[in-house]
C-alpha cells in the first residue's frame, strides 16, 4: 500500500475526528443511550440519503455526501464504541475518555484497511462512490440481520467487523472524492 494512501485516509479521518470531537463538546456523550439497532439506522439514514443524491444528481437540504459520509464514520466508531463498553449504561463520558476511544477504534479500521490493502492491491480505487455506499447498506442489512438473531452468527463476522468495514468504505468515498476535487486520480 503507498504512503499517499496513509496520508489520504488519516487526512479524512481527522477531519471526522474534529467534527466528533466540536459535536461531543457541543452535547456531551449523548449518544451513549443509542443502542446498536439505533446506529444502524443513523448510518442507515445518511447512506440512503447518499443514493438519493447520487441517483437525483440534486440535492434539497444543506448536508453534502461529504457530511454524510463523515457522519457515517463517527456513527461506525460510535457503534464500535458502544459495542466495546455496552450500550446499557446511559450515563455520559468524559470528552477525553471518548476522545481515547474515537482514536482506539479508528485505528482499528486503519489497521483493518491496512491488512486487507495489502491482500487486495487497493482494489478499491478503481470501484465507484455509488459501490461504497451499497456495500455500506449490504453491511447495515447484515448488522440487523446478526441483531435480530440476538447477536450471534454462525460463520460470519460479528457487528464489530461489519461496522469496521462501514467506516472503511465511507473513508473511501471521502478520499475518493477529494481526488476528483484536485482533477485526479491516484
Amino acid at each position: 500500500m503507498s504512503t499517499h494512501t496513509n496520508i489520504q485516509y488519516d487526512k479524512a479521518v481527522e477531519s471526522c475526528n474534529e467534527i466528533f470531537v466540536k459535536k461531543t463538546r457541543d452535547y456531551g456523550t449523548s449518544w451513549r443511550c443509542l443502542r446498536i439497532i439505533s446506529i444502524n439506522d443513523q448510518i442507515f439514514i445518511k447512506a440512503m440519503r447518499i443514493r438519493t443524491i447520487q441517483e437525483k444528481k440534486t440535492q434539497r437540504v444543506g448536508d453534502d455526501i461529504i457530511s454524510e459520509f463523515k457522519g457515517i464514520v463517527n456513527y461506525g466508531v460510535i457503534g464500535l464504541i458502544q459495542l466495546s463498553i455496552g450500550e446499557s449504561e446511559i450515563q455520559d463520558i468524559p470528552l477525553e475518555t471518548a476522545s481515547q476511544l474515537y482514536s482506539q477504534h479508528l485505528t482499528l479500521a486503519r489497521d483493518t484497511m491496512l491488512n486487507k490493502n495489502h491482500d487486495y492491491g487497493e482494489a478499491w480505487r478503481d470501484m465507484s462512490q455509488e459501490s461504497f455506499v451499497d456495500l455500506i447498506l449490504m453491511k447495515l442489512n447484515r448488522i440487523r440481520q446478526i441483531l435480530s438473531n440476538d447477536g450471534k452468527t454462525l460463520i460470519s463476522e460479528g457487528i464489530d467487523a461489519n461496522f469496521v468495514d462501514i467506516i472503511n468504505y465511507a473513508v473511501f468515498g471521502l478520499i475518493l472524492i477529494e481526488e476528483e476535487k484536485e482533477g485526479h486520480h491516484a
